[in-house]
């Protein structure tokens, strides 16, 4: 299941996770993993990937709610 959002993000602003993990401070392959879903990122930088990308952090996360109808 993918739970945020963030390649999604990135691809529809046109930029890299390369030029995300410069402006976190954080090593590529660790956005690689947030944007692959293979490991979620903690609040703190959720909230400091909103600020990063200029979106409201609903944008980076899917819903976890099974729909049922």
């Amino acid at each position: 299941m993918e739970i945020n959002r963030i390649r999604v993000v990135l691809a529809e602003q046109g930029k890299k996770n390369k030029l995300l993990a410069e402006q976190l401070y954080k090593i590529q392959s660790t956005v690689s993993q947030w944007c692959n879903n293979a490991r979620q990122s903690s609040t703190d930088n959720l909230l400091k990937i909103t600020e990063v990308l200029k979106v409201d952090k609903k944008e980076l996360l899917n819903s976890t709610k099974n729909s049922v109808h």
